[in-house]
């Protein structure tokens, strides 16, 4: 059983929340009280999520963002702020994968692809949710990194430079914001089910065999798993938290 919270009268911003955490956590925070704002580039997706949020009760709005477009991102914390009144909290969730290349091999499209979303997209929603939260001198953004920042693979070169680089964001945003009652940390999720990763199960098979193999805890990660950490890291509970890279990864990372 997850802890639960009161988060009424709070605002929260998910990126990528049409599917797998970032819909998971948008629900988990929407049952939790808050009124949330779902960003995603897919817009048929991203408004039946909305809908199913406050079909069953909760305060909710869908937003087109693609998190490589700044204006956009932009965009999607301004309505926040217009529809909401304010901007409590924010998952920055939004990310891609590209196929593994041999490190000799990646072709600059690949690596330019998945930082352009990975990084660049944390680092515009991040850049935009402080200029909010700054105003209000209080706010809580967790970012979406991987055991993937925190570890090496092969032939995963670009995607972990992307997931490395979000955990950097994160620690010198939240020693810079720390004195300004401003708290960011990253989650580090490990192999989660989700539409992303049954893709690379069903498309990288070998690759993927062998990364379950280092799961210690034997099965995949769940979607609200993910989203029961997230709620933590902006919950009251996590109040002396900040500038850390939190793995939720069965402990992959142990080895």
């Amino acid at each position: 059983m997850n802890p639960t919270y009161d988060f009424s009268e709070q605002v929260a911003l998910v990126t990528g929340a049409a599917s797998g955490m970032g819909l998971a956590t948008a629900r988990a925070f929407a049952d939790s009280g808050a009124a949330v704002v779902l960003a995603d580039r897919d817009p048929d997706a991203v408004q039946t999520a909305a809908e199913e949020i406050t079909g069953r009760g909760g305060r909710a709005t869908g937003v087109v963002c693609d998190v490589t477009d700044e204006q956009q991102v932009e965009a999607a914390v301004r309505r926040a702020v217009t529809e909401y009144g304010r901007l409590d909290m924010a998952f920055n969730n939004a990310g891609i994968q590209v196929p593994p290349a041999d490190a000799a091999d990646e072709t600059a499209d690949s690596f330019d692809r998945v930082n352009a979303v990975n990084l660049r997209g944390v680092w515009a929603a991040m850049k935009h949710e402080l200029r909010q939260m700054r105003e209000q001198g209080s706010g809580a953004i967790v970012n979406c990194s991987s055991l993937g920042g925190l570890v090496g693979l092969p032939e995963r070169a670009a995607y972990h430079a992307s997931k490395h680089g979000v955990i950097g964001l994160t620690r010198s945003a939240a020693v810079e914001y720390a004195p300004r009652g401003i708290r960011i940390n990253a989650v580090c999720p490990g192999v989660i089910d989700t539409p992303m990763v049954a893709d690379m199960v069903e498309n990288q098979a070998e690759a993927m065999a062998g990364i379950l193999k280092e799961q210690p805890i034997g099965r995949l990660g769940r979607a609200d798993e993910i989203a029961a950490a997230v709620l933590w890291l902006c919950s009251p509970g996590a109040g002396f938290v900040t500038a850390t890279a939190l793995p939720v990864d069965g402990g992959f990372t142990a080895h």
